[in-house]
């Protein structure tokens, strides 16, 4: 169940957060934006990011989103999550 009144997140919704997290910790030591989409990218199809027991867990830590979610334990490594996101200028 969602909040009052908010509407319970898919899994589309979870999948582009845990994108989104990992891009944005990547570009603090990756400089170069489409390595850091990369870098995510990578983490996502090589499982390294997850929703397991209410948290999206990734290699930028943990996301608690057992309130906000109907989202069991999900892979969102499938292409079909990220693959649409790219970078105009890579710098």
């Amino acid at each position: 169940m969602g909040f009052k009144g908010d509407r319970p997140y898919s899994l589309k919704d979870v999948a582009t957060l845990a994108l989104m997290t990992e891009f944005y910790g990547n570009l603090r030591s990756q400089p170069i934006k489409a390595e850091a989409l990369r870098k995510a990218q990578l983490a996502m199809i090589h499982k390294q990011i997850v929703v397991k027991d209410g948290q999206l867990r990734g290699t930028q830590g943990a996301i608690d989103i057992n309130q906000a979610t109907q989202v069991a334990n999900a892979d969102v490594s499938h292409p079909k999550f990220w693959a649409g996101f790219a970078i105009g200028s890579p710098w």
